[in-house]
């Protein structure tokens, strides 16, 4: 008996640590409101050449349901500027959070050439290499610098292993498909070829009666559904970036989107000549549309396409806008499906505008509004109602941006500032309206109400000047007449000088 009943005390007091220490054990341990939320998984699509032409920008002939659905639960911001308007040098600056600094910085492919020769930078190359060092697990597909699949390597040169971004990416992935490269996939066409092996005897536009993936797009959507699903297991914090050839040229499309336009009734510029007052060495010819050969028509700023080939340029360009949205579609429906999108940021970014024969232009490479602005549209987790923020952003805004979104300490090397106080529709807080943009020797500030661009060169006028209250087709160049205007800007622009063009290019 006195043995049993040892043991029943033996027990108890067992049986009462046992129970403390339980008990102890589960008071500690956070509830599941007080722990930390996890790290936002970040959906990154960029989309090539696309300038505001979308219908939550107010084109009402475009469509574009899926983008502007997602405008719905976005902020949208409606002057955000580009600093450089050309692929590359524009996403060299978004992805370093820089301006241009060296001559190198406008070109396509100099900068990223830059960093293929450093080691392991002590400061992060670029905001993807960021969040990698900071337990994001990094996936690129297509675009997101400047090589169509994220590797260098000439145009008609076989696929390399050299990545162009070489600390960034955990994968770097790309469905070649019929087209066998990134290049030629760039600029393929719908029976596998492309701009390169026909020698450039090829057409600006394309329509093919085709399924999605007939063209390289299709196959990058796809991709990235296949990779969500696979993210979506991982239980790590993940960065996706996603980016769509179209609309850049060939504007190349499945037949059904360029069914979705009467091109009979598209419209044309508002902007058909060359603005007052403007020297066309701050223009250009068309370069690289006219070197599409067998197009219908040649461009320049002499002698303007027709109106009949105007429109069908505008309707090629707009079918690829519709093509490409429907892409995006694919992937945010996925993300959805799976339940990601309640923790994750989605950013739409578009590396510059497009000149539509406006100033009789067809291409980018200018520092007019129509070049440098472009789409951007940043959705935070769980959003379902969207806003339209006017302040002025830069692309440079974006990786202080997301670093504070994603809960990441901000660095000291990049230029920009962060906007997510801009993404509270409920409040107006005070901002900075101020963006510039470099090209073409040129350096241009936009300003709440202006333009002012001023250029190192011998060519007159150096000076350009336009009132966005009067004129926001930037038809007007008024410096001559606003010698006062001009000089309360000086200042202004002078703090956007890097002194780039105090280097030998």
């Amino acid at each position: 008996m006195k043995k049993r009943l040892t043991f029943t005390l033996l027990f108890s007091a067992m049986a009462s640590t046992l129970f403390f220490f339980s008990f102890t054990t589960e008071a500690s341990r956070p509830s599941e409101a007080e722990r930390p939320p996890p790290p936002p998984n970040v959906l990154f699509i960029c989309i090539d050449d696309l300038r505001p032409d979308l219908n939550c920008y107010g084109n009402s002939e475009i469509h574009s349901p899926n983008l502007d659905a997602l405008a719905g639960r976005s902020t949208v911001f409606t002057r955000h500027y580009v600093s450089v308007p050309t692929c590359g040098a524009s996403r060299y600056s978004l992805l370093a959070g820089k301006r241009p600094m060296t001559p190198a910085e406008l070109g396509n492919g100099e900068a990223f050439r830059q960093l293929q020769v450093k080691s392991l930078p002590e400061t992060p190359e670029t905001f993807v290499d960021h969040l990698r060092r900071n337990g994001y697990y990094t996936v690129g597909i297509g675009k997101i610098s400047h090589m169509p699949d994220g590797y260098v390597y000439g145009y008609e040169e076989p696929i390399s292993d050299q990545l162009e971004l070489p600390h960034s990416w955990d994968e770097m992935l790309f469905d070649h498909g019929k087209w066998g490269t990134g290049h030629n996939a760039f600029f393929g066409y719908a029976d596998g070829s492309n701009r390169q092996s026909r020698k450039m005897q090829a057409p600006p536009y394309e329509s093919a009666d085709v399924p999605d993936e007939g063209y390289p797009d299709g196959l990058s959507a796809n991709l990235a559904v296949t990779k969500l699903n696979e993210l979506a297991k991982k239980g790590q914090p993940f960065f996706l970036g996603v980016g769509f050839f179209k609309p850049h040229l060939p504007f190349t499309a499945p037949k059904k989107y360029w069914d979705l336009y009467n091109e009979a009734k598209i419209t044309l510029t508002p902007s058909p000549d060359i603005p007052e007052n403007v020297n066309p060495e701050s223009l250009h010819n068309s370069g690289e549309f006219n070197s599409y050969r067998t197009g219908d028509e040649k461009a320049s700023l002499k002698d303007p396409v027709s109106d009949a080939y105007a429109r069908k340029l505008r309707h090629a360009y707009y079918a690829s806008v519709s093509y490409t949205d429907a892409q995006v579609g694919k992937v945010l429906d996925e993300l959805k499906k799976l339940g990601l999108d309640k923790n994750t940021i989605v950013v739409i970014w578009s590396d510059h505008g497009w000149q539509l024969g406006d100033y009789r232009i067809w291409g980018k490479h200018t520092i007019f509004e129509r070049a440098v602005r472009s789409v951007l549209m940043v959705k935070k987790p769980g959003s379902t109602s969207g806003q339209k923020r006017n302040e002025i952003v830069s692309s440079i805004d974006i990786y202080p941006s997301l670093l504070e979104l994603c809960g990441q300490k901000p660095i000291a090397k990049t230029d920009g500032k962060s906007f997510v106080k801009l993404l509270d529709n409920t409040k107006k807080p005070a901002w900075n309206n101020v963006a510039y943009s470099y090209f073409d020797r040129g350096i241009s500030v936009r300003t709440d109400r202006y333009r002012f661009t001023k250029y190192f060169r011998e060519a007159q006028p150096i000076v350009e000047l336009y009132d966005h209250a009067t004129d926001p087709l930037e038809n007007h160049n008024i410096a001559a007449q606003n010698p006062a205007v001009v000089e309360k800007l000086e200042p202004v622009w002078a703090k956007g000088n890097t002194g780039l063009y105090d280097k030998k290019q």
